[in-house]
């Protein structure tokens, strides 16, 4: 078991988290010979993580991230932290468009912490109810996502408790750093999955919103990936948060209201930390058009029966809209979340199972 302070690997956060829940099982990998013939491809393998615990990729990192960030200020570890739930802890504070804050009130929930979500007020109630229902408290921000990612920083340096942000401008934000740390449980679920299953993919589709799934898959990924190696990070040509910081160098804030069928990825300015990476592995940006995402989406409920969102479909999206691509490429792509109204017929996205510890 690691210390609370040590530097876990991919593989100590994959085991920490399914020793909560066995609802943090790898997810499926799944061929789909249909998207193949659609994109002219040889073949395409579709990482599904609608099925992953709360309904998306972000369970992974922002309740990684959330457990961790009290472990360290309670000095246990985090099976201890959940089993005792130490009093008088501190608030996790954090902004979202959704997924990321229900994370982490469910992250605060587990080890019986408080929790405060900042949300922009185009986000809907439905979204802002799942948070609520985790234990949160919601402070409501005008403006954009940004706007929220601004008003939860100030309060967590006034002494509101502790941040956890799925985004900063500081490259070396070590809690970020954990954000990211979870993502990249997906990296290691697809390189054992596809062991003697397929063979290995030769382009990396991937969305973004501020780039921490992008950047996690990026650095677990192209070093194992075949020749070319193309990683290509997806955004919609309304919020290009990503794009704008590759061809900047650095973040940079997108001006504009941001409004996008793709919510989730409804970000004005990249995460640094993300960005050293994504530029470290010269990613490809690709943008597509509001179209392009919401007919990804149904596109993909169609071929695969994954009923998923405009965000969730997005690396999709940007697949499509390379054609041609080389009849011997062989495409992965991450559905990274679950529709909202199939979740509210799933335990997926209302339950959440007893910890194992």
């Amino acid at each position: 078991m690691k210390e609370a302070g040590s530097i876990p690997t991919t593989a100590d956060v994959a085991a920490q988290l399914v020793r909560l829940s066995p609802q943090y099982a790898p997810t499926p990998l799944m061929a789909s010979p249909e998207l193949a013939r659609e994109l002219g491809v040889s073949q395409v393998l579709v990482k599904n993580e609608g099925h992953r615990l709360l309904g998306s990729f972000k369970s992974l990192g922002g309740g990684y991230a959330g457990l961790r960030a009290l472990a360290l200020a309670a000095g246990k570890c985090i099976e201890e932290l959940v089993a005792v739930k130490p009093r008088s802890q501190q608030t996790l504070i954090c902004a979202s468009d959704g997924n990321h804050g229900l994370a982490v009130a469910m992250a605060a929930r587990l080890a019986g912490a408080p929790s405060r979500v900042y949300l922009h007020t185009a986000v809907p109630r439905a979204r802002a109810s799942r948070i609520e229902r985790q234990g949160a408290h919601i402070k409501w921000v005008r403006g954009t996502y940004d706007d929220a990612v601004d008003a939860a920083a100030s309060d967590a340096r006034q002494g509101g408790g502790i941040l956890v942000a799925d985004t900063t401008d500081d490259p070396d934000d070590a809690t970020v750093g954990d954000v990211m740390a979870g993502y990249g449980v997906i990296a290691e679920e697809i390189r054992t999955q596809l062991a003697g299953a397929h063979r290995r993919p030769t382009h990396l589709f991937v969305q973004a919103g501020v780039g921490g799934l992008a950047a996690a898959l990026a650095e677990g990924l192209a070093d194992w990936l075949a020749a070319p190696a193309g990683l290509y990070v997806v955004e919609p040509d309304k919020a290009p948060a990503v794009a704008a910081a590759l061809k900047g160098g650095r973040p940079v804030r997108v001006s504009g209201d941001l409004q996008t069928t793709a919510e989730m990825l409804s970000c004005g300015e990249a995460s640094a930390p993300a960005i050293v990476v994504l530029r470290r592995h010269l990613v490809t940006s690709v943008l597509v058009s509001e179209q392009a995402l919401d007919e990804a989406a149904t596109t993909v409920r169609k071929m695969c029966s994954i009923n998923t969102t405009s965000s969730g479909a997005a690396g999709l999206a940007g697949a499509l809209a390379m054609r041609p691509l080389p009849p011997e490429a062989r495409v992965l792509l991450v559905v990274t979340e679950r529709d909202a109204d199939d979740l509210a017929q799933s335990s997926h996205g209302t339950a959440l199972a007893e910890p194992a510890i």
